[in-house]
């Protein structure tokens, strides 16, 4: 009897080690085809930056907010969930669009825009090892790092419509980056552990990620190559 509960057991555990790494693969499948359709949306925003201003830029900012809502509403509604979660990543990409089409106006922009997601892939990966792989659980950090996510959108909105330093967006951007880079430590330790309900909702948060570390990154070296 010992024996057959010790078998038993050692077959339930094999199998939740299946299904965590079949959720783990189809979290990764999403968030590269995410990105996919975020870069497909920036192609286009830069080919129509000219009317991504003013009023149009903000209301694709608000349908985005409504679209992560709406993500996580349907998350286990098949086919619905898929097509908010491209339709989001893809508005991501035309709300990106206009610092890359004015990172690549300025000299060797092109250059800028491959480096700042070279060092955002090697830095993603890099974190992600580690979360893999490390015994200490990050996951404390989650309500520090959303507390400093809203000061520097408060901060960045006050830069925007009243001050308008180049210096205090790089400091923004720096902060961002540091930010950003520990939300991928935190999130991938989620993912692996389990906190996430769905791929659909895993995938979404490494992608968001991603693309905020890029973003910051990006104004980082548009700024520094501005001032040289």
């Amino acid at each position: 009897m010992y024996n057959r509960d010790y078998l038993l057991s050692g077959k339930q555990e094999q199998s939740n080690t299946i299904n965590v790494s079949k959720f783990i693969s189809a979290t990764y499948q999403l968030f590269a085809a995410s990105l996919l359709a975020g870069a497909a949306g920036a192609y286009v925003g830069v080919g129509i930056v000219s009317l991504l201003q003013g009023i149009l830029f903000w209301g694709l900012v608000i349908v985005e907010i409504g679209l992560i809502f709406a993500i996580s509403r349907f998350a286990h509604t098949q086919g619905v969930n898929l097509i908010l979660l491209f339709l989001f990543t893809f508005i991501t990409g035309l709300t990106s669009a206009p610092l890359i089409a004015n990172t690549l106006n300025i000299p060797d922009g092109g250059a800028i825009v491959g480096q700042a997601f070279f060092l955002t892939a090697i830095g993603f990966g890099a974190i992600s090892m580690f979360a893999m792989t490390t015994k200490k659980d990050f996951r404390f950090l989650q309500t520090f790092l959303i507390v400093a996510v809203i000061i520097m959108i408060v901060a960045s909105l006050i830069n925007i419509f009243f001050t308008n330093s180049s210096l205090l967006q790089i400091v923004i951007a720096s902060v961002g980056a540091l930010v950003f880079s520990a939300f991928i430590l935190v999130d991938t330790q989620k993912l692996i552990r389990g906190d996430y309900r769905t791929p659909i909702e895993a995938a979404l948060s490494l992608y968001l990620d991603f693309l905020n570390l890029f973003m910051s990154l990006l104004q980082i070296l548009g700024a520094l190559s501005k001032r040289e």
